[in-house]
């Protein structure tokens, strides 16, 4: 049987455990996959810039299985000082977890984006639809994305759990 990416009439109902969250994060790295080939004929200018999220005021806001992603891809690091994001690498110019950066570091809001002059805005918002309909079906109950360092701050200032 050929493999298939769910598409946008896949809504299931809300569904729970490790299954539907290995599910979510596997359709997840699906709509990443569908981002970075709607931006594939742009180019950044991977200067770090947008990574500075105490500089710009901004950051990325995920989804449930976003942050799963995240978490899964590297040990939690450190706060960094600058107020950096803290994926970014010690010299502040690449991402750790580019392969599982979230969304919206894939869908470049910098000024310096270089490529056509319109950006993919109609895919864009399809495929974050999509990413919220992944996210309500894991955790009906959580309304919305939140802010990357909102979700960082959550697990770093938890109490350590035991490894089961």
């Amino acid at each position: 049987m050929a493999r298939r990416d769910w598409d946008d009439a896949d809504d299931e109902a809300p569904a729970s455990g490790t299954r539907a969250l290995e599910r979510a994060l596997q359709e997840t790295r699906t709509v990443y996959r569908q981002a970075d080939a709607a931006y594939a004929p742009y180019s950044c200018p991977a200067s770090g810039e947008c990574c500075q999220l105490a500089v710009t005021k901004r950051q990325p806001w995920l989804w449930l299985p976003e942050w799963e992603l995240l978490k899964r891809s590297k040990p939690l690091p450190p706060p960094r000082a600058d107020g950096a994001c803290p994926y970014l690498d010690a010299a502040g110019l690449r991402c750790t977890v580019y392969a599982d950066r979230p969304f919206g570091c894939r869908t470049f809001f910098c000024q310096r984006i270089q490529g056509p002059a319109r950006q993919p805005s109609d895919e864009v918002s399809r495929l974050l639809l999509r990413l919220e309909r992944i996210s309500q079906r894991v955790m009906p109950s959580l309304r919305g994305p939140r802010p990357l360092l909102e979700w960082y701050a959550g697990v770093s200032t938890a109490p350590a759990r035991e490894e089961r």
